[in-house]
């Protein structure tokens, strides 16, 4: 959209002077525009574009992005389960080795001897009055421990953001804690280890704030090791994020693991006969359908 805000009419006239063919009827994209919006839309049609005027390809269908849309809504709620369970596991983990080794220091994350002293020093600004206010337990610690400052690592770690979690094992001084960690998940090198939890947290991050997922390119190139081997050419894809979550994902539960897989398969094999949807997935997701 430009710098003018357009009525649903308007958006509908320009989308078929982009060559947009409105097959589900005029009277169903207007729904569909009011519910979903003309710019978030957008970046489901973009893929079907052909120039910097954004104009469309010929035959593009309206039925098609909103097919798009929601293939990558679905695929988020179905990477958000397993995004979770990975993340508490991850925090479970943290938490019960780290907690266990300096048993007398219950708030250990804020020790400059055990983590970095630039996570110490940055912490008193995630710990702050709205984050004790916001976590009931954490609230509830304070009012029984009133010389606290800090509640244990037990019970601050579980209301601390997934990306916290991940820097705060990051800085840790102790190597052979965040081998022990690695191992559970059949990790040895730290370095690839670090790789994978940075792959999971982008794609979490995508999924918890409703970002496009589809057409995302991680930031750094997924490390093909033995484990999980990575070709060179979808080193950034989506389809290689979701082998990281898979991997990690079985370590944790092979139930699980076969559920995710089975409907993430399932999901895609549904537009088997679309060629359009077909393209965008094999060519953005770099999924082979």
């Amino acid at each position: 959209m430009g710098k003018k805000a357009t009525t649903v009419q308007e958006q509908i006239k320009k989308l078929k002077a982009r060559n947009m063919v409105m097959d589900l009827g005029e009277d169903k994209a207007k729904e569909i525009l009011l519910d979903i919006g003309y710019y978030r839309l957008g970046f489901y049609w973009n893929p079907f574009e052909i120039d910097k005027d954004h104009n469309l390809k010929e035959g593009t269908k309206f039925s098609d992005v909103v097919k798009l849309y929601y293939l990558d809504t679905d695929l988020k709620h179905i990477l958000s389960k397993a995004l979770n369970r990975i993340e508490i596991n991850f925090k479970t983990q943290l938490i019960y080795h780290v907690s266990n080794y300096y048993d007398k220091n219950p708030t250990w994350f804020a020790d400059k001897k055990i983590v970095s002293s630039q996570f110490v020093r940055g912490f008193p600004y995630i710990y702050n009055e709205k984050f004790i206010q916001n976590n009931k337990p954490i609230k509830s610690h304070h009012n029984k421990h009133k010389n606290d400052i800090y509640a244990p690592a037990w019970k601050t770690l579980e209301y601390l953001t997934f990306g916290s979690v991940i820097k705060l094992y990051l800085s840790l001084h102790n190597q052979d804690l965040q081998k022990k960690i690695a191992e559970h998940y059949g990790i040895r090198s730290l370095g690839v280890f670090e790789n994978y939890l940075t792959t999971i947290l982008f794609i979490r991050n995508i999924c918890a704030h409703s970002d496009l997922l589809f057409d995302s390119q991680t930031p750094l190139g997924i490390k093909s090791t033995p484990l999980i081997k990575i070709e060179r050419n979808k080193r950034h894809s989506l389809s290689s994020s979701i082998r990281i979550i898979c991997y990690f994902l079985e370590k944790i539960s092979v139930n699980r693991c076969k559920e995710i897989t089975e409907n993430i398969d399932l999901l895609f094999n549904n537009f088997a006969d679309n060629k359009a949807i077909k393209e965008i997935i094999n060519s953005k997701i770099g999924y082979d359908l």
